[in-house]
């Protein structure tokens, strides 16, 4: 294994589920130490490439290579040099704490006398040590998720695949949950994550941005930011559904999308358009509180790759 090779290489990696195309000729490479994201809507494929990378679901086209081995030719080889967490990780709710994370280290043959360090370790960036005699049943969403990622690192993988670690989880196990990623990135390990939540994109090394299994955009997400094309206004509106509507029939404006409470639109010129869409807005009787431009966000930048996919879909 040369050490300036890519940890992971995917090339034209394909799987369909009867009639559906869930991953669709993938082509990408992740570096080593690199924290790289898998970022797309619910039903994008995220789950599904994860799970090839995995060793655990075939392809039905195209090969991916993990540290050098295949996926298609030694799957059970690639389960050696990988850490895989699913979004529904494998816990015994009936086992404590300490119990479980032993249990996979049997898994795994951690060697016992190597053990007291590890564990040592992982309740250090994890916290769990107060509560290494709760049972797994008995913790929080996000504790149960720190547990999988203690189980997940007990033998010091060089690569993790996490598939959604945050869904679900609340805002302080969340930022944990992240401060642990981070840690083990310093440290050396490849990790690629996959998630839904747009915010969290800003937090890799590069993104590859997919939706309906294809692969849309690859790079670093302020790189995505800054090549965006057309600038950002944010509308604050009372009605943000009725202010898209309008915003979308306006000369000039590329694309709208209502993001939480305001209508983000994205057009030729923020100067130039700032006036008219609120004067369009007001003539229709829409409260509008502000028009203001705005620095385009990942969710702008995956809008924008999104309604470019649905075009060449239906071109």
């Amino acid at each position: 294994m040369i050490v300036n090779e890519p940890a992971i290489v995917v090339e034209q990696l394909s799987r369909s589920f009867r009639n559906v195309k869930a991953v669709d000729a993938l082509s990408f490479a992740v570096r080593r130490g690199e924290l790289f994201g898998l970022v797309g809507p619910d039903g994008a494929g995220k789950t599904t490439i994860l799970r090839m990378l995995a060793g655990v679901l075939r392809p039905d086209g195209g090969d991916a290579l993990l540290n050098g081995k295949s996926v298609v030719r030694d799957p059970e080889g690639v389960k050696h040099e990988i850490a895989y967490m699913s979004q529904r990780f494998g816990l015994y709710t009936d086992l404590t704490v300490i119990e479980n994370i032993n249990f996979y280290a049997d898994l795994y043959l951690v060697p016992r006398h190597e053990r007291p360090a590890r564990l040592e370790r992982l309740f250090a960036f994890s916290n769990l040590g107060p509560f290494q005699n709760r049972l797994a049943g008995a913790l929080s969403g996000g504790m149960k998720q720190k547990l999988g990622l203690c189980c997940a690192l007990i033998h010091q993988p060089s690569i993790l695949l996490l598939d959604e670690p945050t869904f679900g989880v609340d805002p302080v196990s969340r930022r944990d949950l992240w401060l642990i990623i981070h840690d083990m990135v310093g440290q050396g390990t490849t990790v690629v994550v996959s998630t839904a939540y747009m915010d969290e994109a800003e937090r890799f090394d590069r993104v590859a941005l997919v939706y309906r299994g294809r692969l849309q955009a690859i790079d670093a997400p302020q790189t995505l930011q800054q090549n965006l094309r057309g600038e950002i206004l944010v509308v604050r509106a009372a009605n943000v559904r009725q202010a898209r509507e309008i915003a979308m029939g306006i000369s000039g404006v590329r694309s709208a999308a209502v993001l939480g409470e305001a209508v983000h639109v994205n057009v030729d010129s923020a100067a130039a358009l700032t006036p008219v869409i609120e004067a369009h807005l007001r003539r229709a009787g829409v409260d509008v509180r502000e028009v203001t431009a705005a620095a385009p966000s990942m969710e702008d930048v995956f809008i924008e790759f999104m309604g470019a996919a649905e075009d060449n879909r239906h071109e």
